[in-house]
């Protein structure tokens, strides 16, 4: 029995899609209850050293490329579409307070945003909301930035596709929409073919991010930047919205 938002302590919010209306998705359950669902998970894989670990030493790299996006410029309104372990969502609070911006969060599980509500400065300008990325209700052309954090290869393609297209319909025309994923490594790297039984196991969705890729699932008129790190394992792609 999953909790109300006001049964886990967490802050009411506009927007929020009540318990009735947001499930937990059934290949969220089947496939990941072990790192995301289960009380134990969160205890267990919230560990900085742990998540290095498990993203080959890249966590640090990965996390600071996402910050460095964020230098030099106004914060605004960003909305980051599903929580993550680690202090990534601690520092963009961070940066949002000291920028004056705004910082909103979501998630489908209560015990993914009752983790990081406890994790957050007090006082930080921060909205912790429960729904499911592929059914955002969120106004349109909101936000400044739309972050997708190791997210895209938990999911199943058509979720994907959904969840893509409500972060570009909630960004503002010239918003950046920041995504940071697992990517093809390049054929050089021994990891192409040690990772593939391994993932197809315990992340069995990247395969089709590595068949397809994420660019071609970009609206017409985005424009990027692709850039890729640790032998082309790990991709960080900036989108502009042109609209």
């Amino acid at each position: 029995m999953y909790q109300s938002l006001d049964e886990i302590g967490l802050p009411a919010a506009a927007h929020v899609a009540t318990v009735e209306e947001t499930t937990v998705p059934e290949y969220l359950q089947r496939h990941y209850w072990w790192a995301y669902v289960h009380p134990k998970a969160v205890q267990f894989f919230d560990r900085l050293w742990l998540i290095n670990l498990i993203l080959f030493g890249n966590y640090h790299r990965l996390r600071d490329a996402v910050l460095d996006e964020f230098d030099g410029a106004p914060f605004g309104k960003v909305l980051q579409v599903a929580c993550a372990y680690g202090d990534l969502s601690i520092k963009l609070a961070k940066r949002a307070a000291a920028c004056n911006g705004e910082l909103d969060v979501v998630d489908v599980l209560p015990i993914q945003l009752k983790n990081l509500k406890w994790k957050l400065p007090q006082r930080a300008p921060v909205r912790l909301l429960r729904m499911d990325s592929t059914h955002l209700n969120l106004p349109d052309r909101h936000y400044d930035s739309v972050l997708l954090y190791l997210l895209l290869h938990e999911l199943p393609e058509a979720e994907r596709a959904r969840t893509l297209a409500e972060a570009c319909r909630v960004l503002k025309p010239g918003g950046r929409l920041l995504i940071v994923d697992y990517d093809l490594p390049s054929g050089w790297n021994p990891l192409r073919y040690l990772l593939y039984p391994f993932l197809a196991v315990l992340e069995p969705f990247v395969p089709s991010l590595w068949r397809r890729g994420v660019a071609s699932l970009l609206p017409p008129g985005m424009t990027f930047r692709h850039d890729r790190f640790f032998g082309g394992l790990y991709q960080i792609i900036v989108a502009t919205r042109g609209d």
